[in-house]
């Protein structure tokens, strides 16, 4: 996959996850129940004391760090913009993690949106540390077959002679 598909590609992931934030965003603030194939699980968990992190909800939380991630995939193409999103997609993915171990043990619902929100940032998190680790011309970083030969190795036998 080129440096440019992968771009793209994680633009369009963190674009989907904005969205699902912002509609989990808005349905915090409006007090409205969440769209839900699952019954009441969205409500349970959208309600739940594990809703707000230090009193801010994480509907919001999860928007602030889908916008970070784009403004980080939008900076210019450099080693430290790529290692800044992989730092806050690895952030997103432990605290998705978390919010994920709380849906299972402590609330015992599972929230289809904030699962979405979960996969797409796990996706996120995998694809942002592969595009840190091939470096900026889209290959793994390797070192060359001639890194640490000794000069003379390195010379042609039409040139010795």
């Amino acid at each position: 996959m080129s440096s440019r598909t992968l771009k793209i590609a994680m633009l369009v992931l963190a674009t989907v996850g904005l969205g699902v934030a912002s509609y989990l965003t808005y349905v915090h603030y409006a007090g409205i129940k969440p769209a839900c194939t699952a019954g009441e699980s969205c409500t349970k968990v959208q309600t739940s004391e594990w809703s707000k992190f230090i009193g801010i909800p994480v509907a919001l939380i999860g928007l602030l760090g889908y916008v970070a991630i784009l403004g980080s995939l939008l900076a210019p193409e450099s080693e430290t913009s790529r290692m800044v999103t992989m730092g806050f997609t690895l952030v997103g993915f432990g605290f998705s993690a978390y919010l994920t171990y709380r849906e299972l043990f402590s609330i015992h619902a599972i929230c289809e949106w904030c699962v979405s929100s979960a996969v797409i940032m796990t996706i996120l998190m995998c694809l942002a540390a592969w595009r840190f680790l091939r470096g900026e011309d889209g290959s793994l970083q390797r070192p060359s077959r001639t890194e640490g030969a000794r000069p003379e190795a390195m010379t042609s036998p039409a040139e010795l002679g």
